[in-house]
């Protein structure tokens, strides 16, 4: 247990993260898994391959409004379930070199990622659409297909063929671009079964062949939970809802985390996708995440020009504000001891060196904000946004017209109108 601590020391640390699903899926711009979806073949996807020329990428503007919007590292989609791949691989023909973009475009992004100073994790698909080894299964497009056809179909390939070739990639992603520190496979889903087909895990993946690779080119790197060997796994990675509880290891300590989320109801690009969350929304996913012990990893899809569109700006734009008065309370900062109730409305970071409490107001309330089990335990009190004084007082005796609170009870005095941010927070110097 300890080495894997040591391994997500600076990932605990950066708790925010971007994602980027980015790939031929970005064309036909209803959702990532549109070959799953609409059951497109190979040859119904390949007027995509033939036309993808992102000739509006600008790796350094996408790696700069990361930077500014407060993450510390980078996951980007090396290659996703349709099996196309941003780099110049030498066991595929079907990677970006052989498009119109005519070039390496992960090497683009992770260089001008590391020159804004984040850290670097590669996303690797499991599964492959487009690989002609790659069985026939219940997520794949053609699983419809007559049962019949599919078994012919399944009679010439071999999973263990395609298992070397996932090695042989992932040989070639640690090997030339430096030091990567998170690899994020995804995912394994081997109970489910479709159309007399089932799905595939550990074995069919050879993840203990897969993990021992890893480990040995790149040692420090952090895997994430989806080979279908948890013993293997570094953290643990929630997709598309919160946590109230943190999931925690058998010693009871918490887990290292991640929720993934996106800011929509896609992770690639959808023209026409409109559940976008609020600034608001967003912000709050980041304190919620941390508030339990987690980590965010933010997704954003790039147009098929290679662009960060307004939507994906806009939101990005309000977490640089955020971050930018109140990143202490989310850097280097985990769940509250126990002995800190949260008050309704609200939700706790704690940086654990500092010893600072810091109350995130999620729900304004008028003119007082009761905190429970504080009584005696505040040196100073104040907004993190622009360090302002913030008064109180204890046990609800302060004035005549106090409310009769129960005891242990410190009371913060907060204006009548919320603060120009969204999400308020106070910071607490504890004695």
């Amino acid at each position: 247990m300890k080495k894997k601590t040591s391994r997500t020391d600076w990932f605990t640390e950066a708790r925010f993260g971007m994602f980027i699903h980015w790939g031929l899926y970005a064309m036909p711009a209803r959702h990532e898994w549109v070959r799953h979806n609409e059951q497109l073949s190979n040859e119904d996807y390949q007027k995509y391959f033939d036309r993808f020329d992102p000739d509006l990428l600008d790796a350094k503007e996408w790696a700069r409004a990361a930077r500014r919007a407060g993450m510390r590292y980078l996951v980007i989609t090396t290659k996703h379930h349709e099996g196309f791949c941003l780099w110049d691989s030498k066991f595929t023909d079907y990677k970006a070199t052989n498009t119109p973009a005519k070039r390496d475009l992960l090497r683009e992004i992770v260089d001008a990622f590391r020159a804004e100073g984040l850290r670097i994790g590669f996303y690797y698909s499991l599964l492959d659409w487009h690989h002609p080894e790659f069985p026939i299964d219940p997520k794949h497009p053609l699983r419809n297909r007559p049962a019949a056809e599919i078994a012919e179909m399944n009679r010439h390939r071999d999973v263990r063929k395609y298992a070397k070739y996932m090695r042989d990639q992932v040989t070639e992603l640690l090997t030339q671009y430096g030091k990567i520190d998170i690899l994020w496979f995804d995912f394994s889903y081997a109970k489910d079964e479709h159309n007399g087909t089932r799905g595939k895990g550990r074995k069919d993946w050879e993840s203990e062949k897969l993990v021992k690779l890893v480990r040995k080119l790149q040692p420090d790197i952090i895997l994430d939970n989806r080979l279908d060997l948890p013993e293997a796994a570094d953290i643990v990675t929630p997709e598309q809802f919160q946590p109230e509880h943190p999931p925690r290891r058998p010693d009871g300590s918490i887990a290292p985390w991640e929720g993934c989320q996106t800011f929509s109801g896609s992770w690639g690009y959808h023209r026409d996708e409109a559940t976008w969350k609020s600034e608001k929304q967003c912000v709050e996913m980041l304190i919620r995440h941390v508030a339990r012990g987690g980590n965010l990893i933010m997704n954003v899809g790039p147009t098929a020009r290679g662009y960060f569109d307004h939507r994906a700006m806009a939101r990005l734009d309000a977490f640089a504000r955020w971050m930018d008065r109140n990143a202490r309370s989310i850097y280097g900062c985990t769940m509250a001891p126990d002995e800190f109730k949260e008050a309704d409305g609200t939700r706790y970071t704690w940086n654990p060196r500092t010893k600072r409490l810091y109350v995130h107001i999620l729900d304004w309330p008028f003119q007082r904000l009761h905190l429970p089990g504080l009584a005696g335990k505040v040196a100073y009190a104040q907004f993190l946004h622009d360090g302002s004084e913030l008064s109180w007082f204890e046990n609800g005796h302060a004035t005549w017209n106090s409310e009769d609170l129960p005891a242990g009870t410190l009371t913060l005095r907060l204006p009548v109108v919320q603060p120009d941010i969204v999400v308020p927070t106070v910071e607490l110097f504890l004695k």
